[in-house]
């Protein structure tokens, strides 16, 4: 490998953040509604609500999630109040996301007396989907399986299966960890969705493509249904001290674009390439609104559409 892989830990990827941005445990801080292709292959609408709770106790070293988080646990009912507060001004739709930016199953995040109203909340939505880390995947799961009539689907970050890269994430996670939680829930009949990281910190450009695809195709190997590809991206305060090392770039428009190609065309599941800030993030770029464009169309149509 190119560039030597270390290991940061939490106290030094603690001191690189700036201050957190002020939040209300009575409303989520951002809610929207989006489109994404079906596991029957045409798009379907969805609510998305991005949950007000406790930072997640993994200090990620890429994550920027803590951002719009607590430092203690919500009181119970404000994660309920929160989804009411979105639902009343989101348009409708058949599929819901509760992100938190941690773990829904913590019940350190999530108030576990909470989860019946939150069930209760979600009835019409023939799919839920929530995020939680794979050492966090118990038998809370599928008790709120159970107590929802729309299929579950836990979306649990894998972010890579680079031997040297994944521990230096400070993740606190190995792959057959990984493989035991997707296990678990595939016994249970819960569906999983993984995160995984386009160009993580220490590799090179062509490693950054090689490896986010055979870590694609790994996890469609143990039986996930939806592998969510994210270009790695600066904003956590680490990430650019890393940059400013040369330790760290973020991967190339060109790279988003193969890498969405190559995994489309396994055709072992469906692939989804966040687009989130794209337009900042490559705003140099020429043809950019023809190429997002492209991409989000790729993503619906869950097939390659010719280049731009």
């Amino acid at each position: 490998m190119s560039l030597p892989v270390r290991q940061l830990h939490d106290q030094e990827i603690l001191q690189a953040r700036s201050p957190k941005n002020e939040v209300s445990q009575s409303r989520p801080y951002a809610f929207l509604n989006e489109r994404e292709a079906s596991v029957a292959g045409h798009p379907v609408e969805i609510s998305t609500i991005f949950l007000t709770n406790r930072e997640c106790p993994f200090r990620c070293l890429m994550c920027d999630l803590w951002k719009n988080t607590t430092d203690d646990r919500v009181s119970p009912g404000a994660i309920p109040e929160q989804i009411r507060y979105a639902l009343k001004q989101l348009p409708p739709a058949s599929q819901i996301k509760l992100y938190n930016s941690g773990n829904f199953f913590d019940a350190k995040a999530i108030p576990p007396e909470d989860l019946p109203e939150i069930a209760e909340l979600i009835q019409p939505y023939e799919r839920v989907i929530v995020e939680n880390h794979p050492l966090l995947c118990n038998q809370a799961c599928p008790e709120f399986q159970q107590q929802i009539p729309g299929q579950l689907e836990i979306a649990l970050g894998l972010e890579t299966i680079h031997p040297e890269v994944l521990p230096a994430l400070n993740k606190r996670m190995t792959l057959d960890d990984y493989a035991r939680a997707v296990s678990f829930l595939r016994e249970h009949a819960i569906e999983v969705r993984a995160f995984i990281l386009l160009k993580p910190p220490f590799l090179e450009e062509a490693e950054g493509v090689e490896w986010t695809i055979r870590s694609v195709e790994y996890a469609f190997s143990l039986g996930v249904s939806c592998c969510a590809i994210i270009p790695t991206r600066p904003g956590n305060g680490m990430l650019e001290h890393l940059q400013s090392t040369g330790e760290f770039s973020i991967p190339q428009l060109s790279s988003v674009e193969s890498v969405l190609e190559e995994c489309l065309q396994l055709r072992q599941g469906r692939v989804l390439m966040d687009l989130w800030d794209l337009e900042s993030l490559y705003a140099d770029e020429f043809n950019l609104t023809q190429r997002l464009d492209r991409l989000s169309q790729m993503n619906l149509m869950q097939t390659v559409i010719p280049s731009v």
